[in-house]
């Protein structure tokens, strides 16, 4: 059934962008179930009307042909069937407590809680997870960031911002914010710098960028050699002279062990490895250890690549050695309105294969090995939320395995996916655009920006919101009851400041709900908040968390009242203000009050990273490989694609096919020419698709999109696999020895020309 609009279609409403992690804030004008037009709001105070092109097909996520609007059961014929959602919610939970009281609720694995802006299901989900005793779960960010996570706990215990806008040397190290942004504005800064002569731009990429061809020095590398020419780059700043010693002296612990290292990169050697020019690494270095201001940022291009964790701990050198830290244009820690990782600092390793948990989460590739074993301690049911890992994750043929392997697996998701197709039970949210959304990715400094998004749209019929769905299933668990909740409810019906007294003698009286607060605030405070903001209620915690933290932050940013009576002002905020909120303004040297390692002080010797950093003069050269002679980069990021959200193929104007792309002398050499067909093959698989010839590469790299491969009707009216998907080409083996993190970008992959 088509989703009734709210009145006053005509009206330009607040929401924001939910395709990366920049979330973008957007107006729109809705009409009928669907969005009709489509801006940037001048009113959000981060992205200030910046957009890209990619929002404009929004619609395509809100409306098409896979969205889900009833809870299925799969029959022992492998078919679905609708069921009610009582007949769901009861079966479902009775089944978790099954395995659950059987095996122990350890057994029980999650995965998700969220896409691009999609994190208060993630958050209400915990309620459901400790209901259950569940203790494992893993998300897409155990395959791209958790390396970079823990080197940044290890040295500084939080997470730096850059600020480019103010940066006189900005550097990107296997990023391309052009595409994937990853900053507020990023094109108008990129454009910015390029045009001003007093300041500079790094970009160290195998690719020729947009973002390259805006660089000052642009290094293009050979794929996989990045931690070379890092090591170069840091040996330079030590050769020249370039370190902040009273910097480092007043603020960070003894790096005597990494300068004996460093002394000893042999920096012509590692630049020829690398096949990058020694004068261009030398004039970057230069440019970095005079620049009075400098801000870094890497992506997925050394995350996903050999020293995967090493690269991020390289990279993170670059600006602290040279004491670019605390300091306007430089690396700033701000604050943060909810959790979005855990703590890096445990050695927790997960029950079967004991692979490294970092910030809560054990690596994706280690998922479907943690499945397919007979080891007593293996998962035996998954909860899947807002996640795709049969299409996402490294190697889709062996977790389509793992799933099949199962007991119970549940999905909670808005449409038909790769993944819901080995579902026992599918439970069907409402879209991101259908109720109030945040996300918890970092929010900006010195001002840091929250956007709660209300709904344009009442759920679709059949629909629940994701925090309806956890309520429900802990209801049907047990773990609580009307007459639990009953106090807050009245407490909340009369004003905030009685909720929050009640709120606290309830659970020092009954702390077993101290296990379920999402649930318990959604259905309390929740209840009392205006129509269709009750899941809205997990932020009021999150900002009287705030408030007892950060109270002069938040002042600075215009709110006034002490103790809960400023968290309360926060909240009321967030809720009234759809275009989104200035929660925290800071001046930049609290960035050293933020630093939360043992000592206080930045780590810069991470001993198994300098140990990786001094055998990097023994790694032998890749070796030719005549059977897989080419490098792929599986999953390049283009004006034309986007999250797998965007099932719908017609949303790509150009480019529909995701084509290979390949250098002139490799296609030559094949004898294929642009629009051309080749089968690419890896260890793993195999796949068929166009070819695009193209400059930007060297030659024995080749790229391949993201967000093709899903099954989606055709204009015939069947189901069919538009473009090709990069994880059938992957393999869950080749990882980082630390994180876990996938070689995406380093395929060994052979081509050859179809006829």
């Amino acid at each position: 059934m088509t989703p009734t609009p709210p009145s006053n279609t005509n009206a330009w409403k607040h929401t924001a962008c939910i395709l990366c992690s920049v979330n973008c804030g957007l107006q729109v004008k809705v009409d009928d179930g669907h969005l009709v037009k489509i801006k940037g709001d001048k009113d959000n105070p981060r992205s200030k009307g910046y957009t890209c092109e990619k929002q404009a097909g929004l619609d395509h996520y809100q409306n098409h042909d896979d969205r889900l609007d009833t809870p299925l059961r799969r029959r022992e014929d492998g078919t679905f069937e609708a069921i009610d959602w009582d007949t769901a919610i009861h079966e479902v939970a009775a089944k978790l407590a099954a395995i659950r009281d059987t095996h122990g609720g350890e057994k029980i694995f999650y995965y998700g809680g969220g896409g691009q802006g999609n994190h208060l299901g993630g958050a209400y989900s915990g309620a459901t997870r400790r209901a259950l005793g569940m203790r494992y779960a893993s998300n897409a960010l155990a395959q791209e960031k958790t390396g970079e996570f823990w080197v940044e706990r290890q040295m500084f215990g939080a997470r730096p911002e850059p600020d480019f806008e103010r940066a006189e040397c900005s550097v990107f190290v296997g990023k391309n914010p052009w595409q994937s942004h990853g900053f507020e504005r990023a094109r108008v800064i990129l454009r910015d710098i390029s045009k001003d002569p007093k300041r500079s731009m790094i970009v160290l990429d195998p690719r020729r960028t947009e973002t390259a061809d805006l660089a000052d020095v642009f290094l293009q590398v050979r794929p996989g050699t990045d931690a070379f020419v890092l090591a170069a780059m840091l040996a330079l700043l030590v050769e020249g002279g370039h370190l902040d010693e009273a910097f480092l002296r007043a603020n960070a612990s003894d790096g005597e062990t990494l300068f004996d290292v460093l002394e000893n990169v042999p920096i012509a050697d590692y630049c020829e490895r690398a096949g990058v020019p020694e004068e261009q690494v030398r004039k970057a270095a230069n440019l970095i250890g005079q620049s009075s201001s400098v801000s870094v940022l890497e992506d997925l291009g050394i995350e996903m690549a050999p020293h995967s964790t090493l690269n991020s701990y390289l990279q993170k050198l670059l600006f602290t050695l040279t004491g670019n830290f605390g300091t306007p244009g430089t690396m700033n820690l701000g604050t943060h309105l909810g959790q979005l990782i855990g703590s890096s600092k445990d050695n927790k390793r997960s029950p079967v294969g004991g692979h490294r948990i970092i910030t809560g989460l054990i690596p994706c590739n280690a998922v479907a090995g943690e499945i397919l074993t007979d080891h007593p301690d293996r998962f035996r049911a998954m909860i899947i939320e807002s996640g795709n890992p049969v299409h996402s994750l490294a190697d889709s043929p062996r977790m389509r395995e793992a799933l099949d392997a199962l007991e119970l697996v549940v999905v909670i998701d808005v449409a038909h996916t790769e993944t819901t197709e080995y579902a026992d039970y599918i439970l069907p949210g409402a879209s991101q655009f259908e109720k109030v959304e945040a996300t918890f990715f970092g929010g900006g400094f010195p001002d840091n920006v929250f956007q709660l998004r209300q709904r344009l749209f009442e759920p679709r019929e059949g629909t629940l919101v994701e925090p309806e769905i956890h309520s429900r299933l802990c209801r049907a668990l047990g773990a609580y009851t009307d007459e639990d909740l009953a106090p807050l409810r009245e407490a909340a019906a009369e004003s905030r400041e009685k909720f929050g007294m009640a709120f606290l003698q309830t659970l020092s009286t009954k702390p077993q709900l101290a296990d379920i607060v999402p649930v318990v605030l959604y259905e309390t405070l929740g209840k009392s908040l205006p129509e269709g903001m009750a899941s809205a209620a997990l932020l009021w915690g999150a900002t009287q968390s705030l408030a007892s933290t950060e109270a002069d932050s938040i002042r600075r940013a215009g709110f006034e009242g002490e103790g809960p009576a400023l968290g309360d002002a926060l909240f009321d905020a967030i809720i009234s203000r759809p275009e989104g909120v200035v929660i925290t303004s800071d001046p930049f040297d609290i960035t050293f009050d933020r630093i939360h390692t043992e000592d206080g002080k930045l780590e810069l010797v991470i001993p198994e990273l300098v140990q990786e950093l001094a055998d990097l003069i023994d790694e032998a050269p890749p070796s030719k490989n005549d059977a897989f002679p080419f490098i792929l980069a599986a999953g390049e990021r283009r004006t034309s694609t986007a999250n797998t959200i965007f099932r719908d193929p017609s949303w790509r104007k150009k480019d529909k096919d995701g084509a290979l792309r390949m250098s002139p002398a490799d296609a030559a050499r094949l004898g294929i020419d642009s629009g051309g067909r080749v089968r690419v093959t890896t260890k793993r698989g195999s796949v068929e698709t166009l070819i695009e010839i193209t400059d930007t590469l060297r030659d024995g790299h080749i790229t391949m999109p993201n967000g093709l491969g899903l099954r989606y009707t055709d204009e015939n009216g069947e189901r069919r696999v538009h473009g090709a998907a990069p994880n059938e080409l992957t393999s869950s083996e080749d990882r980082d020895w630390i994180a876990g993190t996938p070689w995406h970008k380093h395929v060994r992959a052979q081509v050859e020309a179809i006829a």
